[in-house]
């Protein structure tokens, strides 16, 4: 009896071993997250059998500066950003690299009742424009305008400001149109508010047949190629919640609070539009395409955007085995 106490005993101490082990190994991935953002709805979503490869460490931040002062400092490990930005750090010397999140990319909005229905309508109307000169989507407008024989960037009066700001110069009749943030834009458009184009749309005016997102969660390779099996499977499983919140009612009423959208038809809208944001396909010839979109927004920012170097560094993107 006694030995069979003292093999039960043993048998115990090698199980919490194990585990203990086990919970060792797993790897912390510190995010930073903004708290407006929509990158919490996903990681809210995720389950207990997706979390093995890895535990979850949540630093909230103001904005998208402040996540990558944390990002470039060491506070975090992992933000979501642009691959723009992320080349141009590349070619400073840094190793940022970048895996797609979401290919949502903002919209621009009219009043329902607005006689603008094309870009040529903007013509001697005042534009809001959320994120600044340099503002990618800005910036690709400016591209179409162009192609329509249109200098957007003189014939139109141009108001920056944030997203909120922007929205309520909207709403009080201060600007004839707004160039937003798809979830700010969302919120719009479930007030009727008009979509005239969004930033895929954009795009594919400007002949890109290929669906390239603009935002992902961006790391640092030689940190992420030390913790690899953790960072793909979070990776992974960052998709199949975002999969499980456009499918399942059940899941996306849990993360209903986090849209901070108390009616139904915003809650429609806000899910209706992150869903679109879906990455279907991510390879070669999207890879290809973001070189060339980095060669136009290159051009038109004169530099300012991309930095100097002519092309899209090499390992900007992060490839998942």
């Amino acid at each position: 009896m006694g030995f069979m106490k003292h093999k039960l005993f043993f048998v115990i101490l090698c199980f919490a071993a194990f585990c203990n082990s086990f919970a060792a190994e797993q790897t912390t991935l510190r995010i930073g997250v903004q708290s407006t953002g929509t990158v919490d709805w996903e990681l809210s979503a995720l389950q207990p059998e997706q979390l093995a490869d890895f535990q979850l460490d949540i630093h909230h931040v103001a904005n998208p500066e402040a996540g990558k002062i944390a990002l470039q400092s060491g506070a975090v490990d992992m933000i979501v950003s642009d691959w723009i930005w992320v080349s141009r750090l590349r070619a400073s010397g840094a190793d940022f690299t970048f895996y797609p999140y979401s290919d949502t990319a903002g919209a621009l909005l009219v009043p329902e009742n607005s006689a603008i229905r094309t870009i040529q309508d903007l013509k001697g109307k005042r534009l809001g424009v959320v994120g600044g000169e340099l503002d990618k989507n800005w910036l690709l407008l400016q591209a179409l305008g162009q192609q329509e024989q249109i200098d957007l960037n003189t014939s139109v009066e141009k108001i920056f400001g944030a997203p909120p700001l922007i929205s309520e110069q909207l709403r009080q009749n201060r600007v004839d149109a707004v160039l937003t943030y798809w979830n700010f834009a969302a919120r719009l458009e479930s007030q009727g508010y008009r979509q005239l184009i969004d930033g895929k749309g954009i795009l594919k005016s400007l002949g890109f047949a290929e669906t390239v997102p603009s935002l992902g969660y961006v790391f640092r390779q030689s940190w992420a190629m030390e913790h690899q099996q953790a960072v793909n499977s979070f990776l992974k499983a960052s998709q199949q919640a975002k999969h499980q919140l456009c499918t399942s009612d059940a899941a996306w009423q849990k993360v209903i609070p986090l849209t901070k959208a108390d009616d139904a038809a915003t809650q429609t809208k806000l899910r209706q539009r992150y869903c679109e944001g879906g990455i279907e396909r991510w390879g070669q010839q999207e890879q290809q395409a973001a070189a060339r979109i980095y060669a136009m927004l290159r051009k038109l920012s004169n530099n300012q955007l991309t930095g100097q170097s002519e092309t899209l560094q090499p390992g900007t993107f992060w490839a998942i085995e």
